[in-house]
């Protein structure tokens, strides 16, 4: 059954093309209907009845509804997601127990556990404090060296990074032995109690690995902002990134958060409009403003994608910069 959203789109549509849109729709319904299945709380559906193409994904966090009709895959509202939600390493870790953990999307998955019982291996009848200070720091060392061996066999190259997350010093003990490779994927080091519940750390986790993104987007909102004071290679507004993009010029591509739809923007002010011809403020002519053909540039020409948030200067010459490799 068509909702308000459908309804509106196919109202839209020339006679044909609504045909097409309710054969497509049709595809699509049976799959928005289906039972859950277990720690699914989102779909996604592609489909297209002209292409014969369909396909649906089934993600673990939850999705407002949302409804686009286009001649491509509509995927920047998934790039937010990705954003918000991309996978990491989590180390669990105190001077006697560790566990590696992958977060994907708010689920977490046990990749590795170790263990080392200190009294067992040495006893301290008969031998001094310190003495039994310097094996017990001698087999701490080991253990650490061992986690350290276990996150190096995870794949991280998906991964945004690592959480280090435990009580006492042991996670600041193995930060600091964390060979270069490591130590620079570090997103954050979190005071949690070993008997915390999987839900206490996802949750801390995820602070920690947004608030890291925020402050890498933030960073690189900043870059633009002083590549324009200082004349350093950057594009500034759709048609200038578009360009670069194709050229294959673009080091880094920067969307504002605040704008998704593809829409109409002012080529004088740089003003967004859902649709028109001319900007009712200035005048000027309307342009089509579509980022998602901008998104899929970049990921076609290696350009690293970053989804700003509130950012003034980024909003202001048409929710798109890039930081140019030349």
């Amino acid at each position: 059954m068509l909702g308000p959203r459908q309804r509106a789109i196919q109202k839209a549509l020339p006679r044909d093309l609504a045909k097409s849109f309710d054969r497509t729709w049709a595809m699509i319904e049976p799959a928005l209907a289906a039972d859950p299945v277990k720690g699914e709380r989102g779909r996604v559906v592609f489909a297209s009845e002209p292409q014969d193409f369909f396909s649906a994904f089934r993600l673990p966090i939850e999705l407002q509804m949302l409804v686009v009709l286009d001649r491509s895959a509509f995927l920047l509202p998934l790039a937010r997601l990705k954003e918000e939600y991309e996978d990491y390493i989590l180390l669990h870790l105190d001077s006697k127990e560790a566990r590696i953990f992958l977060i994907r999307s708010d689920l977490l998955e046990e990749r590795e556990r170790a263990h080392i019982d200190l009294m067992n291996k040495h006893k301290k009848g008969g031998w001094s404090q310190m003495r039994f200070s310097r094996l017990r720091k001698g087999a701490i060392h080991s253990f650490l060296s061992q986690v350290i061996e276990d996150l190096l066999h995870q794949d991280l190259i998906s991964a945004r990074g690592l959480v280090l997350a435990g009580p006492g010093e042991a996670k600041q003990q193995l930060l600091e032995m964390l060979p270069a490779s490591l130590k620079g994927i570090v997103l954050g080091i979190l005071d949690v109690p070993m008997d915390a519940p999987p839900k206490e750390m996802i949750k801390r986790g995820d602070e920690q690995a947004r608030e890291e993104e925020m402050s890498r987007s933030k960073l690189l909102a900043d870059r633009l902002r002083e590549a324009a004071l200082k004349g350093r290679p950057a594009a500034f507004g759709p048609s200038d990134v578009s360009k670069a993009l194709q050229e294959g010029r673009v080091d880094y591509l920067l969307i504002s958060g605040g704008f998704s739809l593809p829409g109409m923007i002012c080529k004088s002010c740089h003003h967004p409009y859902s649709d028109g011809k001319t900007c009712p403020a200035c005048g000027g002519e309307l342009a089509a403003l579509r980022l998602e053909e901008l998104y899929m540039l970049a990921n076609r020409t290696g350009a690293e994608v970053a989804i700003v948030e509130d950012d003034e200067f980024l909003d202001k010459i048409g929710y798109v910069g890039a930081i140019l490799r030349y």
